[in-house]
């Protein structure tokens, strides 16, 4: 009976291990993608990726010729915002590596709660201006299932390791 104990131990802590890390590897993708949004503000492609005429009939250079201090303004807006992607995508990946995998329910529940929180304030503006293409959200859509992958099995060992 211990030997099975100690198997089950085992796996239970091989799980939380893959787990934590695919979260903290969707938890870097968050972090790439603020450096995508990052690097486009300063470019020609300006806007977000995705987003072209088709649902931004104006480029940079027709912003900035019509109003300066728009572009200036918008341009803000990109860096900050890639800044709290990339900061959300950091704190994710440290909740998941160092906390996650070390059996921590509160890490778990607390690197699930950012992203939930973000793309549940995020994602429903994309979808009335036609902002909700996979060229746009694609990206965020594939770190997203990767995320609930790692975090569905961190729980399922989490859980496990629990009932004991």
């Amino acid at each position: 009976m211990t030997t099975m104990s100690s198997e089950s131990n085992t796996r239970s802590a091989s799980r939380l291990r893959t787990g934590s890390a695919i979260m903290a590897l969707g938890g870097l993708g968050f972090v790439a993608y603020g450096v995508i949004f990052f690097i486009r503000s300063f470019t020609d492609s300006f806007l977000e990726l995705g987003i072209g005429r088709e649902q931004v009939n104006v480029t940079r250079t027709e912003i900035e010729r019509f109003s300066p201090d728009l572009e200036h303004y918008i341009t803000h807006l990109h860096i900050a915002i890639s800044g709290f992607i990339a900061a959300a995508g950091i704190a994710v990946a440290a909740l998941a590596w160092y906390g996650v995998r070390r059996g921590e329910w509160w890490a778990w529940v607390s690197a699930l709660v950012v992203p939930v929180f973000a793309l549940a304030v995020a994602l429903p503006a994309h979808y009335p201006w036609g902002f909700a293409t996979i060229g746009h959200l694609g990206l965020i859509y594939a770190d997203t299932l990767l995320f609930v992958v790692g975090a569905s099995i961190a729980f399922l060992a989490l859980r496990e390791r629990g009932t004991r």
